[in-house]
Order: structure tokens, then C-alpha cells, then sequence
């Protein structure tokens, strides 16, 4: 437990100097965003599932875009502690905020495809879960704000890394029709030969508060805070935005 509590105190350390580095040099860009999710295991027998998910990303809460995602997969699940994953992703990036993520405010589609072992484990009442995954990503580039199309597409690699923490409200196991807590830090971070600016891509924040109505459905909801780096610079100096907002999620396990 003192490993993984100290693996958490190490990625909180992270997230805060991230926030507190080059604060007289960057751009901030302040947005209120609200998350919703709904993701689906569909389950083969015990070993074999699929994953289906969809998150509907909005600013100023829920009035306008900031990101739809669709994510599939195909989960092997190789103990009752390890599961591996591999699919493919699609995302529509929307131009919000004052600095858009498109340098010509265009709205823009990516595709990844990628891969994530998922490991969880119990120290007492508590449970915890590390998630490791690698992205490869399709971008679009455009040379002019009047190019319809993109002119060319850049692949750029990314890696995550997202601890999460829950703890059941009602005894040490989490059990049908029971509150939990939880709590999450991941940062994703970019490598490769066309990362720019942002070899730190982004860091997210959360804390939840769940119900478990039974195996086939949870829900749980609460607040989240991203810090996102721009690939870019504007007049010399990078740009940093600011989402703070909430998140809800709903979990489905359907047995085929």
C-alpha cells in the first residue's frame, strides 16, 4: 500500500509543478467543460470482451462542443487482476476557448489506433488501479485557413499513465447497490520525431462519487480539472489551458 500511495504522492507532485512552472511565460487559457461518458464491456465468456465507448465533451458545461470521441476494442483479460486492450479511436477536436488547438480555428477529425494493459489491485478496503497506454495518432494538418481538406496528416506518438483510486463507502468490498469514493490523477505525455511543444501533452484530475446499482450498471459523477498544452507557440510563448468542470460516467457490463 506505502508503494502505491507513494506512486500517487509522485504523480500529484508531477501534475503540481506542471501548474506551477513557467507562470510568467505561457499563455493561460481558462474554460468551464463538462464530460460525459458511456462505456460498455460486452463480454464473450471469460476471457474474451469487447469495449465500446462514447464521450460527448462540452464547454461552458454543456452549451458547446469541445471534443467527441468514439473508442472501441477488444479486451483479453489474462487474470482476474490484468487486462489488455487494442482498438481504435476517433475524435472530433472542436475550436473553443480563446486559443483554439487548430492554429486556423478549424474544427478537426484524428484517428488512433492503440494499446493499454490495465492492472488493479487491493490493500485493504482500498482499490486501485494503474492504467498504461500507447497511442498512435493520425492528425490533419492544413497550410492555409482556406484549405477545406487537410493538405497532409501528421502521426505523432503518445503515452499515458493513469492511477486511480477507490474506496467502497460501505465495508471493504464494493458490493450491489453501494456508494464508493474515487479519485484518479493521469498525465499523457508525447514522444517521437514530430512531437513540438508538447513532449507534456496533458494532465487530468479527478475525484468521483459513485453508486453501484448492480454488476451490469454503475454511475458516478463529480469534478475534473485538465491541464492541456498546445503543440505550439503564439508570439513566442507557449499556451496552457485551464478546464475545470464536472464529469459523469456510466458503466455497462452485458454478458453475450
Amino acid at each position: 500500500m506505502k508503494q502505491s500511495i507513494h506512486l500517487f504522492a509522485v504523480v500529484l507532485f508531477m501534475f503540481f509543478a506542471v501548474t506551477a512552472s513557467a507562470q510568467n511565460t505561457r499563455l493561460r487559457d481558462n474554460n468551464s467543460i463538462g464530460w460525459y461518458s458511456g462505456i460498455g464491456t460486452f463480454s464473450f465468456n471469460k476471457k474474451w470482451s469487447a469495449h465500446l465507448e462514447y464521450q460527448w465533451r462540452r464547454e461552458n458545461y454543456i452549451t458547446t462542443w469541445q471534443q467527441s470521441l468514439l473508442r472501441t476494442g477488444v479486451n483479453y483479460h489474462a487474470n482476474s487482476n490484468t487486462t489488455l486492450r487494442m482498438g481504435y479511436a476517433w475524435a472530433e477536436t472542436y475550436a473553443y476557448g480563446d486559443y483554439p488547438i487548430n492554429a486556423f480555428g478549424k474544427t478537426f477529425s484524428e484517428h488512433r489506433m492503440y494499446e493499454v494493459a490495465t492492472l488493479t489491485q487491493r490493500t485493504g478496503s482500498l482499490d486501485l488501479s494503474h492504467r498504461i497506454m500507447l497511442e498512435q495518432r493520425w492528425l490533419p494538418r492544413y497550410n492555409s485557413a482556406t484549405s477545406a481538406k487537410p493538405d497532409d496528416w501528421l502521426f505523432m506518438n503518445r503515452a499515458r499513465y493513469m492511477l486511480r483510486l477507490q474506496q467502497s463507502l460501505k465495508g471493504k468490498t464494493l458490493e450491489d447497490k453501494e456508494p464508493y469514493v474515487a479519485a484518479y490523477d493521469e498525465i499523457l505525455v508525447g514522444f517521437g520525431k514530430n512531437v513540438n511543444e508538447n513532449i507534456f501533452d496533458q494532465n487530468r484530475f479527478g475525484l468521483l462519487l459513485g453508486y453501484r446499482f448492480s454488476p451490469k450498471l454503475r454511475l458516478e459523477a463529480g469534478y475534473i480539472n485538465q491541464i492541456l498544452q498546445l503543440g505550439r507557440e503564439i508570439g513566442g510563448r507557449n499556451v496552457f489551458q485551464h478546464n475545470n468542470g464536472f464529469i459523469l460516467n456510466s458503466f455497462f457490463n452485458i454478458n453475450l
